[in-house]
């Protein structure tokens, strides 16, 4: 198991799965839609708790129209959202990211919330992307 911090860069075949996944980082971090899906399998399946349902933001999406999906409705819900990625585990085709990610309301209330990504790689791509956090303190946030 390999544990690096956020600025290493790749090494070797061992650290290709971290490459992917800081250059999916850079991508979302950028507004570059094109290469975040660069880094995804075109059938990838994007996972967010189901509490976020209410919102337009829960349950899975399939494929690249559903991550495109996905990201066009987060403006509609929120005034901003930056993502801090922490520490990156790395364990053969598995990747889980610990970070936290800064998010505004459509009211202007920002706060630092910790997340926790948990991304499957096949064949050089994310085929699932799974998004851990409290939905109740998110939720909060969104409504104030």
């Amino acid at each position: 198991m390999n544990t690096h911090p956020v600025p290493v860069a790749s090494a070797g075949p061992a650290d290709e799965p971290l490459t992917l996944i800081r250059r999916a980082y850079r991508a979302f971090h950028e507004r570059d839609v094109a290469a975040l899906l660069d880094t995804l399998d075109p059938q990838v399946e994007w996972v967010h708790p189901d509490g976020m349902a209410a919102y337009g933001l829960g349950g899975t999406k399939h494929g690249h129209a559903g991550v495109r999906e996905f990201l066009s409705r987060v403006p509609s819900v929120l005034g901003g959202m930056r993502l801090e990625p922490q520490e990156f585990v790395a364990d053969g085709d598995r990747v889980v990211v610990f970070g936290v990610r800064q998010v505004t309301s459509v009211r202007g209330t920002t706060q630092t919330l910790p997340f926790i990504h948990s991304w499957t790689l096949r064949d050089g791509v994310a085929v699932r992307m799974e998004d851990i956090f409290d939905t109740v303190v998110f939720q909060r946030l969104i409504e104030s």
